[in-house]
């Protein structure tokens, strides 16, 4: 299987942590240290933390890492 650029983009400036669900597709945890400064998005299935809610980094990083953990999605691109 061939990963795409959607599912391994570059590292935006303001990632903090990067994680990688079951078929290796980043779940990016972006923002800032502030209290209720981050996100999520998974670049695999295309789930995220919901808008336009921010969370605190500590909240932020267990549900991205949850995500992660059981998340297959994967897109696909033939070529």
């Amino acid at each position: 299987m061939k990963l795409s650029p959607n599912t391994n983009p570059p590292e935006p400036t303001n990632l903090l942590i990067r994680f990688h669900n079951q078929t290796g597709a980043a779940v990016d945890v972006t923002g800032s240290l502030a209290y209720r400064g981050s996100r999520w998005h998974c670049h695999g299935c295309g789930d995220h933390s919901e808008m336009p809610v921010l969370d605190s980094l500590t909240f932020t990083r267990r549900k991205a890492n949850a995500h992660a953990t059981t998340c297959r999605g994967s897109y696909y691109r033939r070529g």
